[in-house]
């Protein structure tokens, strides 16, 4: 057999094992997640470059979303990054880990995150 019949086989082999989640490698334990970002709230306001996390919904107590606002600095444009979820976004893996990716790629001095949930609609 060549090399990639070889692979096929083992692809179909392990595919009744479990399922590989296609964003596996980039998606850190939600709690890890959530205390990195806990963290770098914490910290003071250290300057720019500047992150603002914002949660919106419908309910009080579900955030269908949230808001990450990039300041680059003072008087600058701010550039903002959307996420939305079916439940709600502070529970959500994929959005928690993608906003440390977001503060750790842009090197961000100072993390504000407004407190409670912003009504919308």
């Amino acid at each position: 057999m060549i090399w990639s019949q070889i692979r096929n086989l083992m692809i179909g082999f392990n595919a009744w094992r479990y399922t590989p989640s296609p964003l596996k490698g980039n998606i850190m334990n939600l709690e890890k997640s959530k205390k990195r970002i806990a963290k770098r709230v914490k910290m003071s306001r250290q300057g720019y470059p500047e992150i603002t996390i914002e949660y919106f919904g419908k309910a009080a107590g579900c955030a269908d979303g949230v808001s990450v606002k990039f300041c680059l600095e003072e008087g600058a444009e701010i550039q903002e990054q959307r996420f939305s979820s079916v439940s709600d976004a502070r529970e959500d893996e994929a959005i928690q880990s993608a906003m440390v990716k977001i503060i750790e790629r842009s090197e961000a001095m100072s993390v504000v995150q407004i407190e409670g949930i912003t009504a919308v609609g």
